[in-house]
């Protein structure tokens, strides 16, 4: 079971609640690979009636196809959903689109008093989802500080855009995980350090999802034959493949489970998607 107990989360909770009335809508970013593990189900709880627009982030590495069915499955349950890559800027344009129509009654009854309607948003997300890349973008400048590991905004910061004011916020995690399933999904993703994790483990846990939906895509990165075998016999191969051999040409089985992490997070492996709705 992997535990996660910084102290800074109670903090960014707090924010988050004392913020939350100065803004009239909230960004939910999620990995677009992992929508289930990577909403924090406290945000739920925080926002309440706050309207809201869901950001499948980081869609460049997803599965398209899935990326469709969570739209569909937001939008049964009366919730605003799109894809984006927030690396690229693709999907801009529709962030501005549905905020606009999202807060329709807000900007009317702002113009009724006579006020240039002018919203502000709240971003929300785990650490690493692709926030303060995506403020960046929106705002056309290098406002927001970002990186490729957890935890690199540290505190609140307002950022002007063209359009909109928005809010950023610490990531926000669990302050423990009580399904390990989703740790180690997370993990998976680098929403956790790798210092925290067992490599080899969250390489088995990939695997046994990548057999069953692309199997065809370890076939095609990895010359795999025989794509039945178990899990550990399969990193092995990988292993054995990839030339990740030690002395004595025994199989550097961290090594290949490193290598598979490192194919996956970048995109080597193609587009996957590694939870759906049902």
């Amino acid at each position: 079971m992997i535990q996660w107990y910084p102290g800074h989360m109670a903090k960014t909770k707090r924010l988050i609640e004392e913020n939350l009335k100065l803004v009239d809508i909230v960004y939910e970013i999620l990995d677009a690979r992992i929508p289930y593990s990577s909403k924090n189900p406290i945000i739920d709880e925080l926002i309440l009636s706050k309207k809201r627009l869901v950001l499948l982030n980081k869609a460049d590495l997803s599965d398209k196809n899935v990326n469709n069915s969570w739209i569909s499955y937001y939008k049964k349950n009366g919730i605003e959903c799109i894809s984006i890559n927030s690396l690229k800027g693709d999907g801009l344009k529709s962030i501005n689109d549905k905020t606009y129509k999202i807060c329709e009654d807000i900007i009317k009854k702002k113009r009724s008093k006579g006020i240039t309607p002018r919203l502000r948003v709240m971003i929300l997300g785990i650490p690493n989802v692709g926030k303060s890349t995506l403020i960046n973008k929106l705002s056309g400048a290098g406002n927001a500080k970002t990186g490729n590991i957890p935890g690199v905004t540290k505190s609140k910061q307002w950022i002007k855009t063209q359009y909109f004011d928005l809010l950023d916020t610490p990531g926000i995690l669990w302050p423990k995980f009580e399904d390990e399933n989703v740790a180690l999904m997370l993990a998976i993703t680098g929403a956790i350090k790798d210092e925290l994790l067992n490599i080899e483990e969250i390489s088995i846990k990939l695997l046994s999802i990548l057999k069953i939906y692309y199997p065809q895509y370890l076939l095609k990165r990895y010359n795999i034959i025989n794509i039945d075998l178990p899990e550990y016999e399969l990193l092995k191969n990988i292993g054995e493949k990839r030339g990740c051999l030690v002395a004595g040409g025994e199989i550097d089985v961290l090594r290949a489970a490193k290598t598979l992490i490192d194919d996956f997070r970048s995109g080597k492996l193609g587009n996957i998607s590694l939870e759906r709705p049902e």
